[in-house]
């Protein structure tokens, strides 16, 4: 099975595989800098920031020495921003501790921020072609209806699916290899619908002889949280009162404007003048509705409802808290809630 698997699966992959620029290079920082893109983020999206990324940071050293803010805000929008914050911690380590160059050695890299057993196992395999298993959600996926595994596609199935993939994995091509299994879940064992008349693999799929690839895996319940959330919008001789959020912790050492959760009990004014009250020791004079966003993130439906305020007295500024103008905005990376109120205010979308 193992030849006849992956001859067949390379051979799709090489006919039908998508033209995407981190494929047209080798380099194993242009290759790191796409898997940490691609995680939890659509191929579509990742594109135009991948693009901009490389032309802006083209080696792992330009990366190293620009200031983290400045990362950020070029990373606004992908979110996660763990993911940039711990992409830079890595190239200055790379940079400081093995002269630039990505180890290809898979114990020296897991050691740096941000490389899990995926992110370790996709570089160095299209990189350096080293056999390593990868599971991403789509591999997963193909894996379970290949076993025919009846449970959901989550990390409880992992152990079964990297000693199946391991026995499969061939002697050369690697990263091909595991790039094409990425693809097959993506393009063809999709989530629904599968499209197991064009996958050169249903030959080895359980699932699929079974009639059950409609069924398997099974589905997942996601829970949906709703939050409710006001905005202070405070404005001072032109310009906008914003503050960085704590360098740990969600949406870390991002800006945004000043509000926070409308609590049990409150409506939505009371909530404004405690938070305000809360966060900058000041006092709300009087404050107007402008208008209302609503943001999604993986387990999360934010309400933001944004007001104009008038306070009795300004707060305090320093490191951490400033007063922005509207051409500075873009200098200040912001989580894309915040991001949304800048254009709705200054650019009347």
């Amino acid at each position: 099975m193992t030849a006849n698997f992956s001859k067949l699966l390379l051979s799709w992959f090489d006919k039908n595989k998508r033209d995407l620029p981190w494929r047209k290079t080798k380099d194993p920082y242009h290759i790191w800098v796409s898997e940490i893109m691609l995680q939890q983020t659509t191929v579509r999206a990742v594109i135009p920031y991948y693009e901009r990324w490389i032309k802006t940071y083209p080696t792992v050293f330009d990366l190293a020495r620009a200031p983290l803010q400045e990362v950020l805000k070029f990373w606004q929008g992908l979110g996660y921003y763990n993911r940039a914050r711990n992409l830079h911690k890595a190239a200055n380590k790379v940079v400081c501790d093995y002269k630039g160059q990505l180890p290809s050695d898979p114990h020296l890299v897991r050691h740096l921020p941000g490389f899990g057993p995926y992110t370790t196992g996709s570089v160095l395999s299209i990189a350096y072609d080293k056999p390593l298993v990868i599971i991403d959600a789509n591999v997963r996926r193909l894996a379970v209806r290949l076993l025919a595994i009846k449970a959901q596609a989550d990390t409880k199935q992992d152990k079964v699916i990297e000693g199946f993939l391991t026995k499969l994995l061939p002697s050369k091509r690697v990263g091909d290899y595991n790039q094409a299994l990425m693809e097959m879940g993506a393009l063809v064992c999709r989530n629904r619908e599968p499209l197991c008349n064009v996958c050169p693999l249903k030959r080895f799929c359980k699932a699929y002889s079974l009639g059950l690839q409609e069924v398997i895996p099974l589905p997942q319940k996601k829970i949906i949280k709703d939050i409710h959330a006001v905005i202070a919008i405070i404005e001072k001789k032109g310009k906008y009162l914003v503050q960085k959020r704590p360098s740990s912790g969600l949406l870390a050492d991002l800006w945004e404007f000043p509000g926070g959760r409308i609590e049990s009990g409150e409506d939505k004014f009371q909530a404004l003048v405690r938070e305000i009250k809360e966060e900058l020791d000041v006092e709300v004079k009087s404050a107007k509705h402008l208008f209302d966003l609503k943001h999604f993130y993986t387990q999360f439906r934010v309400n933001l409802s944004v007001f104009i305020c008038q306070l009795k007295n300004y707060p305090a500024v320093y490191e951490q808290r400033k007063w922005v103008g509207r051409k500075d905005f873009s200098r200040y990376p912001m989580p894309s809630g915040s991001a949304k109120i800048v254009d709705k205010l200054f650019n009347k979308t």
